[in-house]
């Protein structure tokens, strides 16, 4: 399969070594982002199984839904990156779009909910982003599955409540997503499949897919935008009917549940939609009508000292519950918490010379071990459930020095205010477990370059998942490289 059409060769008993050649550039190529002529004397009969220029979108989408009828035995999405704040923290993974494909980068989010990625009519977007990686516009009208959602529809109605006044039924839907550090995305709203690795086997996959509504974004703010920071989009993992995982799952095609482990050392790591069965994790209730992974802590302790908090500060109140959030870098903590919390940490080390840096990060020099000088922290939960924090995860590098990882949520913007917010600076390390299904969450300290055990729901068996370090390395001149290699490797064999 070579896109939607399929390629059929007519045998031929005289079949040259250059015309193989030449064929096996065809079928490598079909998959790279650029063509080139190809002469010489290869025929190809090429057949489309929906003939004509007028293609039923209909059509499409039932040849599609035949060939993956069944629940997938779980969905491995390639992760790159790294959370650490001095490498410009941030996981992305790797999805493709539209018929035929297109690959794009897509920053991992469980802290929001619709996905987006940055569309042709976007005119200050970069295009290259983040370690280098090239970018793409997404165009709808490229892809022969792609189409515009109206405003009438309930998709639209749901992410813009109260409905915006000037929008009428056959008007396209547009979006406007806010984060919580102000940065932003506008755009309008599309359909289209997103192409993804369907688990079949032990570390293997099968390429599936599934027809998803997400943003297309024409204009974004500043900080989306930078050369350092920026991607193709923001793939939102959350709670609400708008989230990829909630799309995928009412369609019956995945469990609502998922898990990634950020592997804190060497970048990347494991993002997995389905039924983790090992490692075994305990987990606690999510906090009922938040909008965001809202668990209940019970205490904060310093290597063995709990801290004297008040009472009432662990209530399930508004905005009173820990959320977890991957599209974080650094862990945010309350004001009363914070303070505590960190003249306890530098109790430590009594002698320190603190200084500030960019305005935001408490820093100073240290020469030895920082995880003999410093204390661990433990975070509790309900349920019992622990979440240890070491000082290499808390403290992290920064300009020869070492900074502090904790920081006030008293003094930031109103959004984040007195919230407590957990990023991959002290996720890393962790498998996290997001079970939608029974309302819970749940993770275990874990080696996130390894692999973890994904049970497949229609067989019962059970499948390795490995983690993936996503590099940019891979390029169109690596793509020609590699043809090059595999046709001179095919006309030795054959002389």
């Amino acid at each position: 399969m070579i896109g939607a059409a399929a390629v059929i060769v007519k045998s031929s008993a005289s079949l040259t070594a250059k015309s193989l050649a030449l064929l096996l550039v065809v079928l490598i190529c079909g998959a790279c982002s650029t063509t080139a002529p190809v002469s010489g004397g290869g025929v190809f009969d090429v057949r489309y199984k929906f003939p004509g220029s007028n293609r039923s979108l209909s059509a499409l989408r039932e040849h599609d839904a035949l060939r993956h009828l069944q629940m997938l035995a779980g969905v491995d999405l390639p992760l790159g990156g790294t959370g650490r704040p001095d490498a410009v923290g941030l996981y992305y993974a790797k999805i493709g779009i539209g018929t035929p494909p297109k690959d794009y980068y897509v920053q991992v989010d469980t802290g929001s909910d619709m996905m987006w990625v940055n569309c042709i009519q976007c005119e200050d977007c970069p295009k290259r982003g983040y370690n280098g990686l090239e970018l793409t516009l997404y165009n709808p009208n490229d892809s022969l599955t792609g189409q515009y959602i109206s405003c009438g529809h309930e998709f639209c109605l749901e992410i813009n409540n109260p409905p915006i006044s000037s929008c009428v039924a056959n008007a396209s839907c547009t979006y406007a997503e806010e984060y919580g550090d102000g940065s932003y995305s506008t755009g309008y709203i599309v359909e289209d499949v997103v192409q993804y690795d369907r688990v079949s086997g032990d570390l293997q996959t099968k390429s599936a897919n599934g027809s998803v509504i997400f943003g297309c974004g024409a204009r974004q703010s500043e900080d989306l935008g930078s050369s350092e920071e920026a991607l193709d989009g923001i793939l939102g993992f959350g709670k609400s009917n708008s989230s990829m995982i909630s799309q995928l799952a009412s369609s019956g095609r995945v469990r609502k549940m998922f898990a990634h482990c950020l592997d804190g050392v060497n970048g990347g790591g494991i993002f997995v939609i389905g039924h983790v069965v090992q490692p075994k994790v305990n987990t606690t209730p999510l906090i009922p009508y938040q909008p965001h992974y809202s668990v209940h802590m019970t205490a904060v302790e310093v290597d063995r000292d709990f801290l004297n908090l008040p009472t009432d500060l662990f209530g399930i109140a508004d905005k009173k519950g820990t959320i977890i959030d991957s599209g974080t870098t650094l862990a945010y903590l309350p004001e009363v918490i914070y303070e505590p919390l960190v003249r306890k940490i530098l109790s430590w080390q009594p002698d320190l010379k603190l200084q500030t840096v960019h305005e935001q990060y408490t820093c100073f020099q240290y020469s030895d071990s920082i995880d003999d000088g410093f204390p661990n922290v433990t975070l509790h939960f309900g349920s019992s459930l622990l979440l240890k924090v070491y000082p290499h995860e808390y403290l992290f590098a920064f300009e020869g020095l070492w900074c502090i990882g904790w920081q006030n949520s008293g003094t930031q913007s109103r959004d984040w205010k007195n919230l407590t917010l957990l990023g991959d600076l002290v996720l890393s390390s962790k498998l996290i477990l997001y079970d939608l299904e029974n309302q819970a969450i749940g993770w275990t300290e874990y080696n996130c370059s390894s692999s973890i055990k994904l049970q497949d729901e229609m067989t019962g068996s059970v499948h390795l998942v490995g983690a993936h370090y996503l590099s940019s390395a891979w390029s169109q001149s690596s793509q020609r490289a590699i043809i090059f290699l595999l046709i001179t490797a095919l006309l030795h064999d054959l002389v």
